[in-house]
Order: structure tokens, then C-alpha cells, then sequence
């Protein structure tokens, strides 16, 4: 709810902004004008990346400026109605998922040497960090290549021991594609900080 406050906030500095319920039982909320315009709302599954879940009641939001719904009433017959009243075309348009990468915080302590071994130059395995070493950054958009199959995602983090060396790459649920050998990875952009699929 803040995020919506400060959005309609910067909103009002551009234009008017009048904030709609979807509840609204005239006619004019977003669950009826989004039903005129026939766009439909997942309600089982929220999480899906789809117009339906993320896009439609929006549409229907902006649309609701141009119609409205007018009641009319005959009292001499005491019949009662309404319509629509303006015009709205819905085209096709992009839809876009635009996410934050859930990189992992450095941890330093894992870095130094662990105390309760009897060896001090026994390092514990280290997690997280920004820079690998071989000129990626973690969220740093790549192509990588596995058994001749062809992967697009994120740096996400890497692993080097005395037995690897491998880059794991996420796709844009942040979920993990695979590790691939840093030999076989291209970068294709550097680190937006964003995830757009």
C-alpha cells in the first residue's frame, strides 16, 4: 500500500488521478468495466506472470475514464435500467515481467579461516559477493552454452574450488537454469539491476 500512495502521488504531479474501488456496485468499478470490456482475471493463481493476473484490471482502470455506466428509471412504468455510455477499443499491446534479482549478500566471515579447524589456511566456502573472477557480475545478462543447448539469464553467483569453477545462471523467476563453465559464457549486457523478460 505505501508503494500505491507514492505512485499516485508522482501520478497527480503529471495529470488529475482519481482513484476507482473494484467493488464499486454503480457500474463504474474495475471488476464491471473490466467484464464490458471482456477481459478476463485469474483469481487461482495470482503468481502467474500473465495480463490476466497483473494487467487486465489496469486496462480496465484507464478505460473507465472514457465510459461510464448511466442508470435511467420510467417511474410512470416503474421499469429501471442503465448502459453504457462512451467507447473504448482494446488493442493488443506488450506485456512485460520486470523483476529485482534475489542476489545473494556477501558473507564475509566465510571468507576467513575457520577457527575451530586445527589447519588456519582452511577456508569455509565462500557465498555471495558481486564480482566473480572471471569478468561477470552478479545480474549481468548472459548467453551460456550446455550440451549444445543454448541458455539466456542472470548471474546469479559462482563456485571455485580446487575441483570447479562454475557461474550459475537464473532465469527471470530467479529460479536456477544451471552452472555452466565460464568459458561458455557470453555476456550479453551488463547489471541493470532489473530482470525483464
Amino acid at each position: 500500500m505505501v508503494g500505491q500512495k507514492q505512485m499516485v502521488q508522482w501520478l497527480q504531479q503529471l495529470a488529475p488521478v482519481q482513484t476507482l474501488m473494484g467493488w464499486q456496485p454503480d457500474g463504474n468499478g474495475t471488476s464491471q468495466t473490466r467484464k464490458w470490456l471482456g477481459l478476463s482475471k485469474n483469481k487461482e493463481d495470482k503468481s502467474l506472470p500473465i495480463p490476466e493476473t497483473h494487467a487486465n484490471d489496469g486496462v480496465a482502470i484507464g478505460a473507465s475514464h472514457f465510459i461510464r455506466w448511466k442508470d435511467w428509471q420510467d417511474v410512470r412504468r416503474n421499469v429501471r435500467g442503465g448502459y453504457w455510455d462512451g467507447e473504448v477499443e482494446i488493442s493488443d499491446s506488450p506485456f512485460v515481467v520486470v523483476a529485482r534479482p534475489n542476489i545473494y549478500r556477501r558473507q564475509l566471515h566465510f571468507e576467513n579461516p575457520d577457527s575451530k579447524k586445527p589447519n588456519p589456511t582452511q577456508y569455509r566456502k565462500r557465498k555471495g559477493g558481486t564480482i566473480t573472477p572471471f569478468g561477470l557480475r552478479s545480474g549481468d545478462f548472459v548467453e551460456a552454452e550446455k550440451a549444445l543447448k543454448i541458455y539466456r539469464g542472470w548471474i546469479g553467483g559462482y563456485t571455485k574450488t580446487s575441483k570447479t569453477t562454475n557461474v550459475s545462471i537464473y532465469d527471470v523467476n530467479w529460479k536456477r537454469l544451471g552452472q555452466f563453465s565460464p568459458n561458455k559464457v557470453k555476456l550479453l549486457k551488463r547489471s541493470t539491476k532489473l530482470l525483464i523478460k
